[in-house]
């Protein structure tokens, strides 16, 4: 499943594609906002924000643009007028002179105001974003040692987007072998130089996979652009202190971990 990183990174081309280009075209496969489509002709847009898997696409009417891909979305960029060969179901196609990106399969889709914006049900839920570049270590601190996430057990805090939004299974185990905490362990516990490292670690792993891209591996998790140090690695050597990294599940999903740095 993507992260964070990969739907920051699939917002990037979008926004490549079409951003602060006029558009042509608009067209929702959903009735109630087909008959709201003419009016976005002409408008712009001006960004495409993330939250978790959740991309909002800013026009420059004010309009926001919700979709979440859930299991089966997908966004793609074709050129315009291009109708592309897939099996998907095509669910919106926003377009410019030269180019056109299209949401397929995916259910959750909407198109709001500011006010409605400011009160989807999703979005108060989920905590900020790690690739939102405003937030700082200082800010994810506070909510580590807050009365509703210190005593939490990182198994699944990590896993939680109503803690940070953009977390998922590979950062989650790539954050707590970096710090050397093991999954059972709550914020409580830690010390003050811990909290600090994991508050840190908790951005900069995710944006590090953004950035970076990290080293393709194509025999290991689908090719994903990350250069992993435990995930995946079940019965290889740990590089921090030679032990033998493990396997479990945790939180309902697979977790990898060294039992001989992560105490």
């Amino acid at each position: 499943m993507p992260e964070g990183p990969e739907i920051r990174r699939a917002a990037d081309t979008l926004e490549a594609a079409i951003q602060g280009k006029p558009l042509t075209y608009a067209w929702f496969a959903l009735p109630a906002l087909q008959t709201r489509a003419a009016g976005l002709v002409g408008q712009r847009i001006e960004r495409i924000e993330t939250r978790g898997k959740a991309l909002l696409t800013h026009f420059s009417g004010g309009l926001t643009l919700y979709s979440h891909n859930q299991l089966y979305g997908v966004w793609r960029v074709a050129a315009a007028g291009e109708i592309p060969q897939t099996n998907r179901v095509l669910r919106v196609r926003l377009e410019t002179a030269d180019r056109a990106i299209l949401l397929y399969s995916a259910s959750d889709i909407a198109l709001l105001t500011p006010e409605q914006l400011a009160q989807h049900p999703f979005l108060l839920r989920v905590g900020p974003d790690v690739l939102d570049m405003a937030l700082t270590a200082e800010q994810v601190k506070a909510r580590l040692l807050s009365a509703r996430f210190r005593r939490r057990q990182f198994s699944g805090l990590l896993l939680d987007q109503a803690f940070l939004a953009g977390l998922g299974n590979y950062l989650r185990v790539e954050i707590l072998w970096e710090c050397g905490l093991a999954p059972q362990h709550n914020a409580a516990q830690l010390t003050d130089e811990q909290v600090d490292l994991l508050s840190h670690t908790l951005l900069a792993i995710p944006r590090l996979s953004y950035h970076t891209r990290g080293v393709v591996d194509e025999n290991r998790h689908h090719g994903a652009l990350f250069s992993f140090k435990v995930f995946h690695r079940a019965g290889e050597l740990c590089e921090r202190c030679g032990g033998v990294i493990e396997k479990t599940t945790l939180s309902s999903r697979p977790f990898y971990w060294c039992p001989g740095c992560q105490r």
